[in-house]
């Protein structure tokens, strides 16, 4: 589980609340293990989140507006798998292909997706794609996957969904409905940002922040990274 929140001090300061939201969007990865231990580690540094909120708790917002974006002709049930996503992506100097069902149409990609929220299709038989541009030269916006079917229970919705959201469909959804201006984010994310204002300006969220990245500080001789502190533990 990752946690996202905003600066303890800053907010404080300026008699605002800290608020802490855990991004469990992903069910493979999520234990209840790693969220109370984020919020012991939280505790021990004396920042006392004032709520406390999780990306799973915005699945029903990010369905309807995975259904808004097909309605409006910006996304699509596609059934490539991911090798064949993969091939038809291009790469950084050669444009990608467009999906052989990326102009289905709009009742038929209403009646699919909802077949795959029921559970009728298997885990990676299809994925929702968001229809952007095949020819981009930004690697994200060539309709990326913003919903894929796990038939796996969630540590806190238990089996309601057997779709979930993509990292990148998900995050600036609930940025906006939180009311939150500015989502700070290591610079690796940078490429990313045009997708993030994508689905805040094609979906009919309230607010619309802003996404600002900035590089981590990277100090010697320590193991910092997620990816280091797993595979030491």
């Amino acid at each position: 589980a990752k946690a996202i929140c905003i600066n303890y001090s800053a907010a404080k300061k300026y008699g605002g609340k800290f608020n802490l939201r855990y991004d469990d969007t992903n069910p493979v990865k999520e234990d209840d293990e790693y969220v109370q231990s984020i919020y012991q580690d939280l505790l021990w540094l004396g920042a006392k989140p004032d709520g406390i909120f999780y990306g799973s708790d915005y699945f029903d917002k990010c369905y309807e507006y995975a259904v808004l974006l097909i309605k409006k002709g910006l996304a699509y049930v596609c059934n490539l798998n991911a090798e064949e996503m993969r091939e038809y992506r291009g790469t950084l100097t050669e444009a990608g292909k467009e999906s052989p069902y990326r102009n289905r149409s709009v009742e038929e990609n209403l009646e699919l997706f909802e077949k795959m929220k029921n559970g009728e299709f298997p885990d990676g038989h299809c994925t929702l794609r968001a229809k952007i541009d095949m020819a981009s030269p930004n690697m994200n916006l060539r309709d990326p996957a913003i919903y894929r079917i796990l038939h796996t229970d969630h540590h806190r919705q238990g089996n309601k969904w057997c779709i979930y959201p993509l990292y990148d469909f998900a995050h600036p959804i609930q940025d906006a409905l939180e009311g939150i201006t500015h989502s700070m984010c290591s610079i690796e994310f940078e490429n990313h940002r045009p997708l993030y204002n994508w689905v805040v300006e094609n979906v009919s969220v309230p607010h619309h922040p802003r996404q600002i990245e900035f590089a981590r500080l990277g100090i010697d001789h320590t193991v910092l990274s997620k990816r280091y502190l797993r595979a030491l533990v």
